[in-house]
């Protein structure tokens, strides 16, 4: 039973619970408060206002010149949006597309709800599929929430209770005398059982509050990557409706 419980945890442990509302960070930095605010962060980041827009902010991000535009809701700041200065054609534009999916991929602090491979394949003709059938290239990440000391030991102790739950139900004679499909059985039970719990649950929904995306926009033939660092706590629910 021990051997399967070691298992079990190691997939569990995958899945952590943030019981404080941490928020999305651009290079370090909240993506909260006022929109003034946030500007004089990231000018102390290095980056410069626009000549053309005060607003809009210039320099080099991810080693990409890039624009910086701040979004508000009831000037609370819910996004950073970065555009890539630089045009690129439908080659070039594929290998930023995917540089930075593998980029987010390789990045332990980010994560993805999807097990899908989000890359554009080599032979994708993503200029007609824009035009003629409106498709949209874009990928989505999630940063992972900050974990506390307090968190951690929760956890711990709610898996200490799992675990005798099924040294209860599953006896080591019991075990002894399953087949190998039978013991991967009540692994996947153990898994799927703490998944539906208040633990995986909370988890998710703190990960979806830390959403990163970006996607390929067109302009005069050519394209360019769009990014967005969403502060989803911040954004518009139709309360001022």
């Amino acid at each position: 039973m021990k051997k399967l419980l070691s298992v079990a945890v190691m997939c569990l442990c995958s899945f952590v619970l943030c019981a404080q509302k941490d928020v999305t960070t651009f290079l370090g930095i909240p993506v909260d408060g006022t929109k003034s605010e946030m500007i004089e962060k990231l000018k102390s980041k290095g980056f410069v206002s626009s000549s053309h827009d005060r607003d809009i902010l210039e320099g080099e991000f991810n080693g990409e010149k890039v624009q910086i535009s701040v979004v508000t809701n009831n000037d609370k700041v819910y996004r950073i949006a970065v555009f890539d200065e630089n045009m690129r054609d439908e080659t070039q534009i594929k290998i930023r597309f995917n540089t930075l999916c593998r980029q987010f991929q390789d990045n332990k602090k980010y994560t993805s709800t999807s097990n899908d491979d989000q890359t554009i394949s080599e032979d994708e003709k993503i200029g007609f599929a824009m035009l003629l059938n409106n498709k949209q290239y874009e990928a989505v990440y999630y940063q992972l929430p900050v974990i506390s000391k307090m968190d951690t030991a929760a956890l711990v102790k709610d898996l200490g209770s799992m675990s005798k739950k099924y040294e209860e139900k599953y006896t080591e004679d019991s075990l002894a005398n399953m087949t190998e499909e039978q013991r991967e059985n009540v692994q996947k039970e153990m898994v799927n059982d703490f998944v539906k719990s208040k633990w995986v649950q909370s988890w998710v929904e703190a990960c979806t509050k830390k959403c990163v995306w970006f996607k390929i926009n067109k302009s005069y033939g050519k394209y360019y990557i769009m990014m967005f660092y969403d502060n989803e706590y911040n954004r518009a629910n139709g309360e001022d409706l």
